[in-house]
Formats: C-alpha cells, structure tokens, sequence
C-alpha cells in the first residue's frame, strides 16, 4: 500500500492485528461456541485459561510434595519409624535423598527404603538420639551397619 499522508499510515493496522487475531484464536481453537469466534470474547477467556495455567503450575508442585510425604509417612509406619525420625537419620548418616527419590523407593523399591529406615534408625541410635514417638525398633533386614557407618567406625579405632 502507499499512502500519501501519515495519518493513513498510522490507522492502517496492516498485518499485525491480524497475527495477533491469530495467536489468541489459535490458544481459543478448542474453545465451543462464540468463545472460540468471537475475538473479543476469545480474548477474555484465553487470558484467564492463562491465569489459572500459571496458579495450577504452583498447585502442582504443592500438591506433588504432599503426595511424596505421604507415601514416605506410609512407608515409615510399616517399619515403625516416624518421618521425622527418618529424615534426621538419613542426614546424619549423610544420606541426602529428596523426598521425591524416597517417595519412589518407598514405592517400587520396598526392601531398599527397609533398609535405608534401619540405616536411619541405627545411626540415631549411635548418636544417642532419641525420639518419643517411636515406640518400636523397625523391622528389617539385620544388617552389620558399623561397617556401613564410617563415623562409628572412626569413633571406635580412635580409642
């Protein structure tokens, strides 16, 4: 197009509103009725689908770390070991797992985090750690845990 003044110019709207008419119907194609025709609705109800997209991504990742605790609590109270208790053992034996890692043993590798609760449990044992919540020792596998825990066996060549 050539225009003679500026004016024109400036109110030729040329092909930018149409790309971005296009960008909002594409997101709205899956739309039913009006919403996915009419631009000026599409616009109002794409932008609150990207409102509630961008809530939902927090929510996810708040309702994924409830899930993990509470398929490390279930694990933990079939061998009669709190949470806590696990967690605070894990660390002082210098086992840095997330909870989603132990959310997945706890889950498809039972005999592995059975051994990690008596790992966790022995450790805090060692340590003189003592937790009122924990009635029982958990069960398991015997494991000979001063080979497997290098401060106790420091602790015990040093005298």
């Amino acid at each position: 197009m050539v225009f003679l003044s500026v004016v024109n110019w400036v109110r030729s709207r040329g092909p930018d509103e149409f790309w971005r008419k296009r960008k909002i119907f594409r997101l709205a194609a899956h739309y039913i009725g009006r919403r996915r025709n009419c631009y000026s609705i599409a616009v109002r109800n794409v932008h609150r689908a990207l409102v509630y997209a961008t809530k939902a991504r927090k929510l996810k990742k708040a309702d994924m770390k409830v899930l993990w605790e509470t398929r490390i609590t279930a694990a933990c109270e079939q061998h009669n070991i709190t949470y806590f208790t696990l967690k605070e053992g894990l660390d002082r034996a210098n086992i840095m797992l997330d909870r989603k890692s132990l959310s997945d043993l706890a889950s498809w590798e039972p005999h592995t985090f059975e051994c990690l609760a008596a790992v966790a449990k022995q450790k805090l044992s060692y340590d003189g750690f003592i937790d009122t919540t924990d009635k029982n020792t958990p069960t398991g596998v015997n494991l000979n845990l001063k080979d497997v825990m290098l401060d106790v066996w420091l602790k015990e060549n040093k005298k």
